[in-house]
């Protein structure tokens, strides 16, 4: 399987491809969640199992870490290139992440959508908020189980110092009074299940009148007498 996010996954001959996804524009799903919730990897695992759905890649001003690829991981350039971009309102949304720029080209974006695949963007809720503002959107915000749960997770992974860990902590707690501004909450309490739930969301949204109307109708019109 391809690692990159934005190759077509492989075709599934079962009821997650329906016949209503033609002659459609995409649907954009929003996913946020604080960080160490794992939502980069529930939506990763969604992709992987959902035809026509990408999960979108990032632009971002920090360095790539260790085992990160540009133009898979992230867009990785320079902090100059990102603001003459934002200069040229080439993003969709763009925000500054414990001193990172991170942003979503809506060139990018619009390409997908036009093309009737659905995207899934990855980003914080300053940045969900900049892209209700301009598009419609599927939010879907994602839960620890508890503080405690997330608090775990995040020492488990990070070698933040102190300081810095109780910055993340804090804009974990502004962020989770959020979640009432999405469609849809969802609790990671087991990452299976989790994955479960949003490819749910996804394939129900697609089912929705908006989304699949031209293609039913195309199909009613098969009804009509001759």
């Amino acid at each position: 399987m391809s690692s990159d996010p934005l190759a077509p996954p492989p075709a599934s001959p079962g009821p997650e491809r329906p016949g209503l996804l033609e002659g459609r524009r995409g649907l954009l799903f929003v996913v946020s969640a604080p960080s160490g919730t794992g939502k980069t990897t529930v939506v990763e695992r969604v992709v992987q199992q959902v035809p026509d759905l990408a999960m979108s890649r990032s632009y971002t001003s920090r360095p790539a870490r260790p085992g990160e690829t540009d133009g898979i991981d992230y867009n990785f350039i320079t902090r100059a290139r990102f603001e003459e971009m934002i200069a040229a309102d080439a993003f969709l949304e763009s925000a500054d992440v414990f001193g990172n720029l991170y942003g979503t080209s809506a060139e990018d974006a619009e390409r997908d959508l036009a093309a009737g695949r659905d995207l899934v963007l990855v980003i914080d809720v300053q940045g969900a908020r900049l892209v209700r503002q301009r598009c419609a959107t599927v939010g879907v915000f994602v839960l620890p189980p508890s503080f405690e749960v997330l608090e775990r997770r995040l020492r488990g992974r990070s070698a933040d110092s102190e300081a810095d860990m109780q910055r993340r902590l804090q804009t974990a707690r502004d962020e989770v009074a959020a979640f009432v501004e999405y469609d849809y909450v969802v609790v990671n309490d087991e990452i299976e299940a989790c994955v479960d739930r949003i490819r749910a969301i996804v394939l129900a949204e697609r089912a929705r009148l908006g989304s699949a109307r031209y293609a039913a109708e195309s199909i009613v019109t098969t009804f009509d007498k001759s």
